[in-house]
């Protein structure tokens, strides 16, 4: 008899480590800009507002195109429609490298969101096909862990990178941009060769195993909703989305800006990127660690809630230090927490739909979150910076968001809890 652990741990070794190397480039090409602005501002001429302008916009590229990109992916499948987002956006990443002024740097970023924006979601509705939901909080942290370590790799990297101005008559950050957009081009030809459309044509499952997976997934009570359009009338998304949306901007917020921070506080160029890579080295691990506590435990809420709250109290300590210090400890805390967050929260709307109920209810949910989120929140921090000077304020109001995160999913927990017992009485 087969065992059916071992089963869905291949497949989680085998998807997982694609679909992280996938998110990782991805977070690398929409993040790089950040170290890109040690020396582009300078060289452009351009204001911490603009910067945050046009670091957040491409989250309302990414925003616009969530439900329409995961419409496409059930239509294309998921093969044909992530190698096409691949080369797009792996293209417009290395475009950047010819940025101007103000206006070409707005319209490179949005389109880039655009091109981006159906991979995440296309990963989370991918994974529902091959695991159960017992086992996704961990699966989804696993490729999510990509994140932290996008810092890590991109953060060393980047500083080099800086380093190669006036090689060939470009700037050091116009080299970070072409380099760091080639893995994209290159990683979509690689997803043709060695990634399935399923469970069904994968070659490296035997039939018995394709079974068993089949009947694994089967067990599992569907919803009464699986179709694409008509989940996005649900107001549990529309919750689920505005709770996550303090999340992505206190997250990207760090992310975009945590580069020029440490610059602030005296680190060079070429020791920056070693250390911001530090929080997410810390991250990484305890994103995955999380994952795992909420699915061993079969609980959500609460694995949501706690590491919200950590990262609100580092807001704080961030926003009142007057050592510099102190303050990086205060990040690391924000950091530590709004990565060990991800797994369980994304696990939640995987649990509640199926089918296209999942892609459009996946791509709702991001368009808040990640989408409204990440805009927000480099915008805030880049504005609240030239109106006060200092970071401290633009901490505090993440801070306060972040609590308010932690009182819808609250409340979202205790109306799931009494729908849950009134099913039970009524069957």
């Amino acid at each position: 008899m087969i065992d059916s652990d071992r089963v869905l741990l291949k497949c989680e070794r085998l998807l997982i480590l694609f679909a992280g190397l996938l998110y990782l480039v991805s977070i690398i090409d929409r993040l790089n800009v950040g170290f890109a602005a040690l020396t582009m501002n300078r060289d452009l001429g351009l204001s911490p507002t603009v910067f945050g302008f046009g670091a957040g916009i491409f989250f309302i590229g990414y925003s616009l195109f969530q439900v329409p990109a995961n419409f496409i992916l059930t239509r294309l499948g998921a093969r044909r429609w992530v190698f096409l987002i691949l080369l797009v956006w792996g293209a417009i990443s290395a475009s950047c490298a010819f940025v101007q002024g103000p206006r070409s740097f707005y319209i490179l970023r949005f389109l880039l969101g655009v091109a981006e924006a159906g991979l995440f979601p296309g990963v989370v509705l991918y994974l529902t096909y091959w695991l159960p939901e017992s086992r996704r909080a961990r699966a989804i942290a696993g490729f999510m862990a990509a994140s932290p370590l996008a810092f890590i790799v991109v953060g060393p990297i980047s500083s080099l990178l800086l380093g190669m101005d006036g090689v060939a008559g470009l700037h050091g950050w116009q080299w970070l941009f072409l380099i760091e957009g080639v893995p994209a081009c290159a990683l979509a030809f690689v997803l043709l060769r060695i990634v399935p459309e399923g469970p069904a044509q994968a070659s490296w499952l035997t039939a018995e195993e394709k079974m068993l997976i089949a009947a694994e997934l089967a067990k599992e009570s569907s919803p009464g909703e699986t179709s694409f359009w008509p989940t996005l009338l649900d107001p549990r998304l529309y919750a689920l989305g505005i709770a996550y949306m303090a999340v992505a901007a206190g997250g990207y917020g760090m992310r975009l800006w945590l580069p020029q921070i440490v610059q602030g506080m005296g680190v060079s160029n070429s020791a920056n990127g070693f250390v911001v890579a530090v929080p997410y080295v810390l991250a990484m691990a305890a994103m995955i660690w999380w994952g795992h506590s909420s699915d061993q435990r079969g609980e959500r809420i609460w694995h949501i809630v706690a590491p919200t709250l950590l990262g609100a109290f580092g807001f704080l300590i961030a926003a009142i230090s007057q050592s510099d210090a102190i303050m990086f400890v205060g990040i690391i805390l924000v950091i530590l927490g709004l990565d060990a967050v991800i797994g369980p929260f994304w696990s939640l709307p995987a649990s509640l739909l199926r089918g296209g109920a999942a892609a459009s209810g996946v791509a709702l949910i991001n368009t808040f979150g990640t989408g409204a989120g990440g805009f927000i929140g480099p915008n805030l921090i880049g504005y609240l910076k030239e109106q006060s000077g200092d970071y401290a304020s633009s901490m505090a109001v993440l801070a306060v968001a972040l609590i308010g995160t932690c009182a819808i999913v609250l409340s979202f927990g205790r109306r799931s809890s009494a729908a849950s017992v009134a099913r039970s009485k009524g069957s």
